[in-house]
């Protein structure tokens, strides 16, 4: 008798023996450990919150250790899970180009150690305050490699939440107030690279032909014909779109509407200036009850502008208790850090006049730890429940 593939099971029926698929109760293509996408978004740009707090790179260092390992520990194997590499590499770019500024442009920091000369070229008096060339002191440089490694903190922590759940998968998360414009940002996602197939397969044609395919007479020839293909598949999408009932909305009185206006675009200026005041020093006093009450009005805003988009979710991901402990980490790294500022900001700032060594703060850099959670929390191949509805059935 033949064995089954994997996966499979053998089941004797009136019709002989069959091989079905077991219902093991896990789906074939689950998400990374069953994490909710917000909450691995909310992990990581907190993260990055907490290292928009301290220019001390011995904290920013553990933060980038810290992202780094959770990523490697729990990213899927997904195509987007590669991106981190890329944002990796752009945030040692930009740390390059803030040292190069600061050697070429100078730096209002003064210094005594003095590293190199270079030749300065002289200014127009109205270019007060800038120079080109010059003396260049070891003050200087390590101020900017602070604040150049504060940036690239930042930018690695979202390469870490791209690697771990793709912006996609938050489209599946947005509410119904936003029906419309997640439907139009996965058309975006889709067409685009239909856009690139196109104009390279036009390339190649013209090519074969003997005609030229750069240039502006190439890009009029090849552009006109993409153009109108994507018209195409944008008329024909929209007309299935509009056979299976998309963009339906529900009656609602004008009351309701314009509540739901005003609640939502209060509560996301109230967000953005929350969030301004918590990332410079001086908004620390204003920042966290502007953002909170901001980020309340806008969720009320949304609940009620989802009143008047009724749709279901396929399969949506849920919000459970690993999702909990992994956007708590996070938050709590944060937290911690905005108040080590408070306290004492000399530790999480260090100062590069006197030349001194940065020392390790002890219980921020614990606090740091705390974002190492995820990785014991939701490892890589822990498997999605599935729920009763959604488990394959054996036939009868």
């Amino acid at each position: 008798m033949r064995k089954p593939p994997d996966g499979f099971t053998t089941r004797t029926t009136s019709g002989g023996t069959v091989s079905v698929r077991a219902a093991t109760g896990v789906p074939r293509a689950h998400r990374a450990s069953g994490v909710h996408a917000g909450a691995w978004w909310l992990w990581a740009l907190a993260l990055g919150t907490g290292a928009t707090r301290t220019t001390n790179p011995l904290l920013l260092a553990l933060l980038l250790a810290v992202s780094g390992y959770v990523v490697v520990t729990c990213r899927p194997n997904t195509p987007s899970a590669r991106s981190y590499t890329a944002f990796a590499r752009l945030a040692l770019a930009v740390l390059l180009i803030r040292l190069v500024f600061a050697v070429v442009l100078g730096s209002p920091i003064p210094g005594t150690h003095a590293l190199l000369t270079l030749p300065e070229v002289p200014l127009p008096h109205w270019a007060q305050g800038i120079r080109l060339g010059g003396r260049v002191t070891a003050e200087a440089l390590l101020f900017a490699l602070y604040d150049g490694l504060k940036l690239a903190t930042l930018l690695i922590c979202v390469g870490a939440a791209n690697a771990l759940a793709a912006p996609a998968r938050l489209l599946k998360s947005l509410p119904g107030a936003l029906y419309e414009t997640g439907v139009a940002v996965v058309v975006a996602l889709t067409f685009a690279p239909h856009l690139v197939a196109d104009g390279r397969r036009l390339r190649a044609a013209r090519r074969l032909r003997g005609r030229p395919d750069r240039g502006v007479r190439g890009l009029l020839h090849v552009g006109l014909p993409v153009l109108e293909g994507a018209l195409e598949r944008s008329v024909a999408l929209a007309a299935a779109m509009d056979a299976r009932g998309y963009g339906r909305t529900a009656l609602v009185t004008p009351a309701v509407r314009r509540t739901t206006a005003a609640l939502t675009l209060g509560g996301l200026l109230g967000v953005c200036a929350g969030t301004y005041g918590l990332l410079t020093a001086e908004g620390g006093a204003y920042g966290l009850p502007v953002l909170l009450a901001g980020l309340a009005a806008a969720l009320a805003g949304l609940w009620l502008g989802g009143r008047r988009s009724a749709r279901t979710r396929y399969r949506p991901d849920r919000w459970n208790l690993r999702s909990c402990l992994v956007a708590g980490s996070g938050v709590a790294v944060a937290a911690l850090l905005a108040l080590a500022a408070a306290r004492d900001p000399e530790a999480l700032h260090p100062g590069v006049v006197p030349l001194v060594a940065p020392a390790l703060p002890l219980w921020p850099a614990a606090a740091v730890l705390l974002g190492l959670v995820p990785a014991f929390a939701a490892p890589e191949g822990t498997p999605r429940s599935t729920p009763a509805s959604t488990a394959p059935k054996e036939p009868s």
